[in-house]
């Protein structure tokens, strides 16, 4: 497959800002994040605009065609091919995309998941390509803590800024293997997944580690990457926690200062 890498420019730029702190102003310079809108382009077909963090473009690409089937896998994807400014990619895929505009913006409906009779709101092509989630090591409640912690130390863009949200793959024993930042935590997941098609990294036995809310959104992300724990030092909701329980995947939330809760599917966490 042939790339041309793209002139994103940076992932942070400085301004002139005037901080007020009780009666005192004064004028800074302050780091602030940068956004890009990415227009996809598939067989010459426009799919969707990303408004996203400059970084890991190409990872974005794959992990949000694949993931909301624009294209059926990573080897349909030919070429990449970013424009000057990198605010549009030509891609060349074994796919028909005529379509793809349309199946973005489907209305939701109501179905029942996997079989188990719950009613609950999807995009019928999100229904389509959701599989329950099996198996998985477990992993103990130390463990958990600590991964919320090495992603914090690995946030760098974040602590300049505190613009962008964070996302880590980690493996059970602690290991955070590759972490993504971007505006949205939605393409901070599709950047990692991603990574993981173009390195083939099997993610049966891994989970996602986030620095913000779990939304049914990014449960849905974590399906579709096959991940069977999500964890995340703020809260889920209940429409996530509804697709977690049918689907398969643990749930874990508020993991900070020693504690967290552990919401679905606890037979994967230890204590």
């Amino acid at each position: 497959m042939t790339e041309r890498v793209a002139m994103m420019g940076p992932a942070t730029t400085r301004r002139p800002v005037l901080r007020i702190e009780g009666n005192q102003a004064d004028w800074i310079i302050d780091e602030v994040v940068t956004e890009l809108p990415l227009t996809l382009i598939v067989n010459e077909v426009e799919v969707a605009t990303l408004v996203t963090t400059p970084g890991d473009l190409e990872d974005l690409v794959f992990g949000f065609l694949v993931a909301e089937q624009v294209v059926p896998g990573a080897d349909a994807i030919r070429s990449l091919d970013f424009d000057a400014e990198g605010q549009a990619v030509r891609v060349t895929a074994d796919a028909a995309v005529e379509d793809a505009g349309a199946r973005m913006f489907q209305r939701r409906y109501v179905t029942s998941c996997c079989g188990k009779g719950r009613a609950s709101i999807y995009f019928e092509s999100d229904a389509a390509a959701l599989r329950p989630v099996a198996g998985g090591q477990k992993v103990s409640a130390q463990t958990a803590l600590e991964l919320l912690l090495r992603l914090q130390q690995r946030s760098d863009i974040f602590r300049r800024t505190g613009g962008v949200h964070n996302v880590a793959l980690a493996d059970t024993a602690g290991e955070v293997l590759a972490v993504r930042a971007d505006i949205g935590r939605h393409n901070a997941l599709d950047k990692l997944y991603g990574h993981c098609l173009r390195q083939n990294i099997a993610t049966s036995n891994l989970m996602a580690v986030l620095s913000g809310r779990i939304s049914s959104e990014i449960l849905l992300k974590a399906a579709k990457l096959g991940l069977p724990l999500v964890l995340s030092k703020s809260a889920p909701t209940e429409l996530a926690l509804a697709l977690a329980e049918d689907i398969g995947i643990t749930v874990i939330g508020f993991a900070r200062q020693g504690r967290l809760n552990v919401y679905t599917h606890p037979e994967r966490i230890t204590v």
